[in-house]
């Protein structure tokens, strides 16, 4: 069984970095500053995305050039950016679980490649995944649902899983076709009950008796 997994409001929770690297950007241009709870709310697409949302909300109006240059700060900021970010409570212990029972680690991640190996050796998790496929791995991003797919493939294919917090997450699942089980502790907006789901989970304790139910299904 291959379980994929999400990064951002599903392994880790890393809002606070964001958070940090934002308001940094934005000082630096002397364009104000955004709270916690707005940088929560601008995840999900990538950092393109976080960036215009970023803009945006500080009363920025779209600018190409602006764009480029405060997306360029944002990532050079953001590859070593993980001092403020933590583990979701029982992830390891899921981790070693799911490898014990044979189950194959991946991650399927809208956060670029490079911070995204950074938190993970950050964690000492790297080695735990077969595949890593960051936001800017392939032209397209979830919810398109090829990354999820494409990593599926890297890893010989067959039964999957697929684990996030999202509606990004949710709708990239349900277009891949891949079963999901929904972290309720994440970054969602969305009612649960509003999301495509199979399982819901707000402890990484029973996620190992989740891939063992999708596995015997």
């Amino acid at each position: 069984m291959i379980v994929v997994f999400d990064l951002d409001g599903t392994l880790i929770d890393s809002v606070p970095d964001m958070h940090a690297v934002a308001n940094a950007v934005l000082a630096q241009e002397g364009l104000g500053h955004v709270t916690l709870a707005q940088a929560r709310g601008f995840v999900g697409h990538g950092a393109p995305t976080f960036v215009r949302r970023m803009m945006a909300a500080v009363g920025v109006a779209e600018d190409a050039q602006l764009h480029a240059r405060l997306l360029a700060a944002f990532l050079k900021r953001y590859e070593t950016a993980h001092d403020l970010t933590a583990l979701y409570p029982r992830v390891e212990a899921a981790l070693a679980r799911l490898e014990t029972d044979g189950a194959r680690l991946a991650v399927c991640t809208n956060k670029p490649i490079v911070p995204t190996r950074a938190v993970l050796r950050h964690f000492g998790m790297e080695t735990r995944f077969d595949t890593v496929l960051g936001g800017d791995s392939l032209a397209q991003r979830k919810p398109d649902p090829e990354p999820l797919l494409h990593v599926i493939a890297q890893m010989g294919g067959g039964p999957a899983v697929f684990v996030g917090d999202s509606e990004v997450d949710a709708e990239t699942a349900d277009r891949a076709g891949i079963p999901f089980a929904l972290f309720s502790l994440g970054y969602r907006k969305t009612p649960v009950e509003d999301l495509p789901h199979r399982w819901v989970f707000d402890d990484f304790d029973v996620l190992p008796d989740i891939v063992k139910e999708a596995r015997e299904a």
